[in-house]
């Protein structure tokens, strides 16, 4: 069984806190007819490099129907910045337009199958999964970027059309396991094509 879950699925569910101190579940976003759930964390330095497309990309699509839910699952064992207070720190300082969860148990990074950070994962009114991969094929140095593949599908999504490329393989620093090396990931997880 592959360890990310495959273009179709449903979202699955969760229950994680915001650095707004509010608890949420995938059932909060309902209202939405497109969600994108990303797996990020406050450190990484794809993420960083690539927060301000990201941001442009929410700020965008928010306005069509979007919601966009960060979730960090990065555990503060294996890097001390990705703890919860940093997030609540980063977001105050930064103001993006997302709501930021913690994946404390790192359930949640498991159950989507998050390889890096970051990594996207869109889904259309159905919750079923349409687009999962990159947002930019260089999220490290976004100047350098030459596609723009979170884009490309959101656009698709939103106007009716066929997502041409649904699946891409994210570019970024692996998810933090709790209990294991900075670079460890778990043997199932592979590049996604």
């Amino acid at each position: 069984m592959a360890f990310t879950i495959p273009i179709g699925a449903k979202a699955p569910d969760f229950t994680l806190k915001a650095t707004d101190g509010k608890i949420y579940t995938l059932a909060d976003f309902d209202k939405f007819p497109c969600l994108v759930v990303f797996f990020t964390c406050n450190h990484c330095p794809y993420v960083l490099g690539s927060d301000e497309d990201t941001r442009a990309i929410a700020n965008e699509f928010s306005p069509k129907g979007t919601a966009f839910l960060g979730i960090n699952s990065n555990s503060p064992n294996t890097y001390e910045d990705d703890d919860y207070q940093h997030m609540v720190r980063r977001m105050a300082l930064h103001r993006f337009p997302w709501v930021y969860l913690h994946d404390e148990t790192q359930n949640t990074a498991r159950d989507y199958g998050a390889l890096r950070t970051p990594h996207f994962f869109v889904f259309n009114a159905e919750r079923e999964l349409v687009y999962t991969g990159r947002a930019v094929d260089n999220p490290r140095n976004i100047e350098k970027a030459s596609a723009s593949e979170l884009r490309d599908a959101l656009i698709a999504l939103t106007t009716g059309r066929k997502i041409a490329v649904p699946v891409t393989n994210p570019v970024g620093c692996n998810v933090k396991w709790d209990g294991e090396d900075a670079h460890w990931m778990p043997a199932e997880a592979c590049d996604l094509v």
